[in-house]
């Protein structure tokens, strides 16, 4: 059975009525027939069957043995960095979402877990930074917003040696074009908001476990600490997922077309891409990945906060908002945005320089995507270079 056709019919048919489309249990409580004695549903912040059902066909998706939805993918990290005690270490790639980076450095270094950032892309990086305190790897691969790779199979393999919990941030592939546990992974995360939902209209997040041991701790953590999805963001998910499969190939296919294209306009100084073979870990990426994703990140020439600024207020098409994964294609500058809680050092030595931009590529006719960059980078370019004639005079 090809993926397309498992993905799809992955989704229950509701065995109460027939109804094709899961239905949304709506619901705080379940009556019981007497005290504990129920239909495996008691309290809906301990379960719930639309929240349930989306938990099981991402848990299918991506290889796993269970999975707990969440009302953020920040909840969905939150939970997994509970599994750890203080003192413990996290070894995490440097170019970071920066929720992540806000999460583990104003909330949980105070509670006595550090965290140590390192390019995961040189494996030599990892073997120096690990540390007998060391019991988490953090990857996000591709990384938000440079895009770079790293090597989860070989880094699944040095973290077993050490008896350290490897967890990999799939949003940017989702589960469509890589399945970190079939790489030897313990833990997934997703930010669901983006290709999971696919449209823009919901905030969620879901950790993967590969072992069902691992998988109840975070169910416990889930209940305890109560950030649950609610169902119908839990139904939005699902509607989501039927189509991941052909939303994710168009999305590809539209990205890569595009960084080809940046590539070769001479305002652009780098494009951050792993479909490309110029990208420096082009080769992990085809290896690990059924394709390369809808996520394209590039520079400009003239790096400046001025110039990218002018460049993503100047697109039609390109929307300036956070988040990314959508139908609509996104543009946002990292530097002032996604990225802004991230000291600016930090940052630029991770390869989040003042010029960077990060498009997500919709699903419009690339055509019409390339001409709205075309005449945003013109516009760019005439108000950059009005600003220097205006400076000497």
């Amino acid at each position: 059975m090809s993926n397309a056709t498992q993905l799809i019919h992955s989704i229950p048919v509701d065995p109460l009525t027939g109804s094709i489309s899961v239905p949304i249990y709506q619901t705080s409580t379940f009556v019981q027939d007497a005290p504990g004695e129920h239909k495996g549903y008691d309290y809906a912040r301990s379960n719930n069957p639309t929240r349930e059902t989306l938990e099981k066909i991402v848990a299918l998706l991506e290889g796993g043995e269970r999975a707990s939805a969440f009302a953020s993918g920040l909840a969905a990290i939150d939970a997994v960095v509970k599994l750890l005690e203080s003192g413990d270490e996290i070894l995490a790639v440097d170019d970071i979402y920066g929720g992540a980076f806000r999460l583990f450095t104003h909330i949980y270094a105070k509670f006595g877990i550090t965290v140590n950032y390192t390019d995961t892309t040189d494996i030599a990086n990892v073997i120096d930074a690990i540390t007998p305190k060391t019991k988490l790897i953090w990857l996000e691969t591709p990384t938000n917003p440079t895009l770079k790779i790293s090597d989860i199979e070989t880094i699944a393999t040095i973290a077993k040696q050490h008896n350290i919990l490897l967890c990999v941030d799939n949003t940017f592939a989702s589960p469509i074009l890589q399945q970190p546990i079939k790489l030897g992974a313990d833990l997934v995360v997703h930010s669901a908001t983006k290709y999971l939902g696919g449209h823009s209209d919901l905030i969620a997040g879901i950790v993967v476990s590969a072992t069902q041991e691992l998988g109840d701790k975070i169910k416990f953590i889930q209940n305890a600490s109560g950030a649950i999805l609610a169902p119908h963001d839990s139904w939005l998910v699902i509607r989501g997922v039927e189509t991941l499969h052909l939303r994710v190939k168009e999305h590809s296919r539209n990205a890569l077309i595009v960084a080809q294209y940046l590539e070769k306009h001479p305002a652009i100084d780098k494009v951050y891409y792993p479909g490309l073979k110029s990208h420096p870990n082009h080769d992990i990426a085809a290896k690990q990945q059924l394709g390369f994703g809808g996520i394209v990140s590039f520079t400009l020439k003239n790096n400046t906060e001025d110039a990218a600024r002018a460049v993503v207020c100047s697109t039609k098409l390109f929307k300036l908002a956070e988040s990314l994964g959508g139908v609509k294609s996104l543009l946002c500058h990292p530097a002032q945005m996604t990225h802004k809680s991230i000291p600016a050092e930090k940052r630029r030595a991770a390869g989040v320089v003042d010029s960077l931009i990060r498009l997500s590529v919709g699903l419009e006719e690339v055509d019409d995507l390339i001409r709205d960059i075309e005449q945003a980078l013109n516009k760019a370019q005439t108000f950059v270079a009005e600003i220097k004639v205006a400076a000497f005079q």
